[in-house]
């Protein structure tokens, strides 16, 4: 049915995200503040300027932003019921989906799909209409919908029911899960996710295996892809604003307080991630120790800059996993550790700035996820690197596929091969090291974020 809506709404172009690209502050004197986000997503869009782009009311700020009718122009924030949205996006988006497209799960123990994770799954349900539903709104006739990640997997099919007149594409920031692990969610649920993809246009993702798994998955669960065009769609580094902002006063400051922290004349491995789970920081910690064992050479020569900034926090694992990196940290320093040399330089608070002077500073660059959808990082650090960078990256990792050439891989689980891994990182000559950081830069800005959202669009739209 199309919606009742639908004649009088003009918007051509929609995006739709849990998160949008503002967000509100309740301050005591009831006040609201508003701060403008940042990441790929948010870069690539200003590459429209006539949008309109939906996303959730994510906390208290948004909420009373939304009852008092404040907001943007071209942002529509949904005010969805507090418990609604919890369930939705803890319960089921980053403590099931996430768990499963990351291969996050202890097996011996989890998943429980009981009768909580089928209330919780209602929820979802819920939330994913709401969006639904908005989008159905605020469409004009023939427009283009492009429906981002895991959160919002439902939207498709249930956007294509209320408007089968709009072009609806959708995009995976996440890998996509192997057909056997994703028959780990119940029959019904894994079909329902396809099916709500497959109300899609389009749907794309971020490297072709990625693609490759979630055909996979649709072959064997339901016969195929339908009438669903897939595509792929590798986010590349903003290379002119890192360039950019990398060389500007703050950063600068930050490079002299974390020159101040190595001490003269070492070199650097560098990390920088959020405390999650797939990020596999506390095995990166491990071969760091590891390298210090097996290569003593480096003690007091070489430091391990780990950016760790929290994530998820109000999840109990995630909490755990946080306090798990702080430990082990200690633990190295601890053991290792002398007057003048703190073998870690660990932060755990978000600092943008800092992760830039990180960056430029950088002799090695240690990106060893689990699994991971592109990871940013890695094409980062060669951009924004001032004398060239080697980089450490994991094969499971979705900027494997671009970078792999040039870069020095490693299995993700292997410690003591990451640990051999960073010693040939840290002992590559100048020459080799500026010529593969060159070529990896190269490769990390191919498809920059404007671009990046202007071929999904332009793809949609040929239909």
């Amino acid at each position: 049915m199309v919606s009742e809506h639908a004649p009088s709404a003009t918007a051509q172009v929609l995006v739709a995200s849990n998160r949008g690209p503002v967000s509100y502050t309740l301050g005591e004197d009831g006040t609201l503040d508003a701060k403008r986000g940042g990441g790929g997503l948010v870069s690539g869009l200003s590459a429209v300027d006539d949008k309109l782009w939906v996303c959730a009311a994510l906390g208290d700020g948004d909420r009373e932003a939304v009852r008092r009718g404040v907001g943007e122009a071209g942002v529509r924030m949904l005010d969805i019921d507090a418990g609604v949205h919890a369930d939705a996006y803890n319960g089921i988006a980053n403590s099931v989906l996430w768990f499963v497209h990351h291969l996050l799960y202890q097996t011996p123990v989890e998943p429980v799909f009981d009768a909580e994770f089928r209330r919780q799954w209602a929820s979802y349900e819920t939330y994913n209409r709401a969006f639904a539903e908005a989008l159905a709104e605020e469409a004009g006739p023939g427009a283009s919908v492009l429906v981002q990640d895991y959160h919002l997997a439902l939207v498709p099919g249930m956007l294509r029911e209320l408007r089968p007149d709009l072009r609806i594409g959708h995009f995976s920031h996440t890998p996509w899960a192997p057909v056997g692990y994703f028959r780990l969610l119940p029959d019904d649920i894994a079909e329902q996710l396809l099916r709500g993809i497959l109300g899609a246009d389009r749907a794309a993702f971020l490297t072709r295996r990625w693609a490759d798994a979630f055909i996979g998955c649709c072959t064997e669960i339901l016969g195929g892809t339908g009438r669903t065009r897939i595509g792929v769609h590798g986010l590349g580094a903003d290379a002119d604003f890192l360039r950019r902002r990398s060389h500007e006063a703050d950063v600068d400051e930050r490079m002299a307080a974390l020159r101040e922290q190595v001490g003269e004349g070492r070199k650097t491995i560098v990390r920088v991630d959020r405390t999650e789970l797939s990020k596999n920081i506390v095995r990166g910690l491990h071969a760091y120790r590891a390298l210090l064992d097996a290569h003593p050479e480096w003690r007091e020569r070489v430091v391990h800059i780990a950016f760790a900034y929290p994530s998820r926090q109000d999840l109990t694992v995630y909490r755990d996993y946080t306090a798990a990196v702080q430990t082990l940290a200690t633990e190295i320093n601890g053991a290792y550790g002398t007057e003048n040399w703190t073998p870690v330089v660990l932060h755990v608070k978000d600092d943008f700035a800092r992760s830039l002077a990180a960056y430029r500073l950088a002799d090695v660059a240690l990106v060893n996820p689990i699994r991971d959808g592109m990871n940013l990082v890695a094409k980062e650090v060669p951009v924004v690197s001032d004398h060239g960078c080697a980089l450490v990256l994991s094969r499971e990792a979705g900027a494997y596929e671009e970078l792999g050439e040039d870069a020095i891989v490693v299995n993700p689980y292997d410690v003591t091969g990451t640990a051999e891994a960073l010693h040939e990182a840290l002992t590559m000559s100048g020459d080799e090291r500026s010529g593969r950081t060159k070529r990896l830069a190269e490769a990390a800005t191919a498809l920059p974020p404007q671009q990046w959202f202007l071929d999904q669009l332009e793809a949609l739209r040929q239909g």
